[in-house]
């Protein structure tokens, strides 16, 4: 009898979908010991938008949050998402601070990092990769998941094998829109099991509404993990129901070791949580709907609603049907990068400000300007050269990793310009990874010890 086993997103992805990461630690802190005997493969609660959320907006200290989740979870592997070269934020850093995140964030209690990069250019996870083994943690490689004409099962196959190379423990297959379509899993899984001996993990989302079947034909291909969300937190953009993904896989005879009276318990914690932030308004309902118009453009939601707010902003949401066909266009011209953070934003603005400027190309931005310098790294396909010449203007692409001509001295100059500010390691690594928004919180903090010493005297 084959196990599948499963990944719980609830503290993670299933919350960034639903409800823009915006799930406060005291909010579950209470339900983490039934999670923890639930019997889950892993429970992904970090990194994604958690540690930017934590600090710009929950007030928390990402790191303190970790530590906290690992001493009530002693008996669960806890694990993380890493954009690769990228870290937690949206732009490249040095190798030597990258190690140093990858080190703190095992330090403080992470046991599996799942490494992706939005250009599937392996050179971009070859360092998080090593140093996650060298910390004694699981190194997952991801595929971030898209079709084009370039992306082939070969070409996956192909990565997946220099990913075994490089160390890792096991092969996720990362579908961020929702695309990978029931036929697509299974021949995907079938031949990453042919490539290589190592364990498969499938994450999805419910958006276009083929979630629960690509998992059925993923298992059935030799998947052994999925990733699903407990269900008030499932469905829509959020990942398929635990629950009912449990209950489906031991009727067809697979042996799924969860505990479903914990499983229970964690849905009846949850439910009045999702009630409060449907009240609150925090909840769309339009994130719980089937979207199927990302299988025709390749648009993932939280893409789609950037677009739709560009566009308001400009006062042109009459341009939306134009934007919506200019994307793949843009798409195709930048070499078909897969459409997830940060590449999904870079070609849906520059398809809002071609449709918007009447000419293709004739606004482009810093970031745009960087991607077609080299600095995100090599394309699944080349960009159209008639369109970099008109955006870089005669300047020279980049050789080589773009990682490599970054000054090594970034995190020492961080520390140094944070003085005692900073307490800890970690304290430098978020001022790095986004400074105006780390000083914030270091001053609030600052703001409420004193508030609290000043409380304990007056009490005396």
């Amino acid at each position: 009898m084959k196990k599948v086993q499963f990944t719980e997103t609830i503290l993670r992805d299933a919350n960034q979908s639903l409800v823009a990461t915006r799930l406060g630690y005291d909010q579950f802190e209470d339900i983490l010991g039934t999670i923890d005997q639930a019997g889950f493969y892993s429970v992904e609660c970090w990194g994604g938008a958690t540690f930017d959320v934590c600090l710009r907006f929950l007030n928390e200290d990402p790191w303190e949050r970790l530590r906290r989740i690992r001493a009530k979870m002693p008996n669960t592997k806890l694990q993380m998402l890493l954009r690769g070269q990228n870290i937690l934020g949206y732009k490249h850093y040095s190798d030597d601070v990258v190690r140093r995140f990858v080190r703190a964030s095992v330090r403080n209690g992470i046991d599996i990092i799942r490494i992706f990069d939005a250009l599937n250019d392996t050179d971009n996870l070859k360092v998080a990769v090593e140093e996650t083994v060298k910390s004694g943690a699981m190194a997952s490689g991801a595929i971030s998941y898209t079709t084009s004409p370039v992306h082939t099962l070969d070409k996956y196959v192909g990565m997946v094998k220099e990913l075994k190379e490089m160390g890792v423990s096991s092969i996720c297959i990362k579908d961020m829109a929702g695309i990978l379509s029931p036929k697509s899993a299974y021949d995907l899984v079938a031949a990453i099991k042919d490539a290589v001996d190592l364990p498969v993990v499938v994450h999805t989302h419910c958006t276009t509404g083929l979630a629960f079947m690509t998992y059925l034909k993923a298992v059935e291909a030799g998947a052994d993990v999925i990733d699903t969300a407990i269900s008030p937190f499932s469905g829509g953009t959020s990942q398929p129901a635990t629950e009912t993904l449990a209950y489906a896989l031991r009727e067809f005879g697979y042996d799924v070791s969860l505990d479903d009276r914990k499983l229970l318990e964690m849905a009846n914690y949850f439910k009045p949580i999702r009630a409060e932030f449907l009240e609150k308004g925090t909840l769309n309902p339009i994130s719980m709907a089937t979207d199927t118009q990302c299988l025709t453009y390749q648009i993932p939601g939280g893409m789609l609603s950037n677009l739709l707010s560009q566009l308001k902003m400009m006062n042109a949401l009459d341009r939306f049907d134009e934007a919506l066909l200019e994307t793949p266009r843009v798409r195709e011209d930048m070499g078909y990068p897969p459409l997830v953070t940060p590449t999904s934003q870079l070609v849906g603005t520059q398809a809002v400000q071609n449709v918007l400027a009447g000419e293709r190309y004739k606004n482009v931005g810093a970031e745009i300007k960087a991607y077609c310098r080299g600095e995100y790294g090599r394309t699944p396909a080349p960009i159209n050269p008639e369109v970099r010449a008109k955006i870089l203007g005669g300047e020279k692409p980049i050789e080589g990793r773009y990682a490599e001509t970054l000054p090594s001295d970034l995190y020492e100059k961080a520390a140094e310009q944070l003085g005692d500010t900073a307490r800890c390691e970690e304290d430098v690594l978020s001022y790095i990874a986004f400074p105006p928004v780390a000083e914030k919180f270091f001053e609030e903090r600052r703001q409420q010890e004193e508030k609290k010493v000043r409380y304990s005297i007056e009490q005396l």
